[in-house]
């Protein structure tokens, strides 16, 4: 699998020695250019996975790029990761607060530049995954929903269950993977529930009080 790289800085030697770096793998294309300007149109037209943006740029600079990126619904999305000089812990967590993925402090090794960008790809991957699971959540929660009013007309329900242990099981593995632990938990003790209500034991009613925690923790995520 290859990445489009886009790389913006206004200093030709900077964007040499970066398409030097970057070629060391073979699955990044890089593509440079000197402006903001550029960097918009480019980003729009040839939707990068990537942007290593410079923060001091005449013109147009690396936070006003980032906010204009921000503002094109195809480009709102795209990691921007931004290099600079001026590496003051303060000024650092304000490129944060700004919505750069990550900073990369000048200099930097060039030797080691395209396993930072492998590593913000990673990143950027394991963060897109976890939003998907989200997604996965808001689903489930609908599917609770139902087995919750299935409930109320049969509690005991074998199948029903089954089936519902069945869910829970696998969101309770799934949720402690992406880091949503409380609904991990909360799916974790409703399943040790309905295993002891279809063993016979426990009272009535836990099964749907521990279901009703379980949707608040994902109405939370």
């Amino acid at each position: 699998m290859s990445y489009r790289i886009l790389h913006v800085d206004d200093d030709p030697d900077i964007r040499e020695i970066v398409e030097l770096s970057l070629s060391l793998d073979p699955a990044l294309a890089v593509m440079s250019c000197a402006s903001g300007d550029d960097a918009l149109a480019i980003a729009a037209d040839r939707a990068p996975d990537l942007i290593l943006c410079d923060v001091m740029m005449p013109g147009m600079d690396g936070p006003a790029v980032l906010a204009r990126l921000r503002e094109n619904v195809n480009t709102a999305k795209t990691p921007v990761v931004f290099m600079t000089a001026r590496a003051q812990i303060q000024e650092l967590g304000h490129f944060k607060t700004l919505g750069a993925a990550a900073i990369i402090t000048k200099p930097f090794d060039p030797m080691k530049l395209a396993d930072m960008v492998r590593g913000h790809l990673r990143f950027d991957e394991f963060s897109s995954a976890g939003d998907c699971f989200v997604q996965r959540l808001r689903r489930d929660a609908i599917m609770l929903v139902k087995y919750r009013d299935n409930l109320q007309s049969d509690a005991d329900s074998p199948a029903l269950l089954e089936d519902l242990q069945s869910c829970v099981h696998k969101l309770a593995g799934a949720a402690g993977v992406f880091n949503f632990q409380t609904v991990s938990i909360a799916a974790s003790t409703l399943e040790e529930t309905i295993i002891e209500r279809r063993a016979g034991r426990g009272s009535q009613g836990t099964v749907e009080d521990n279901l009703d925690e379980l949707l608040e923790c994902i109405e939370g995520a």
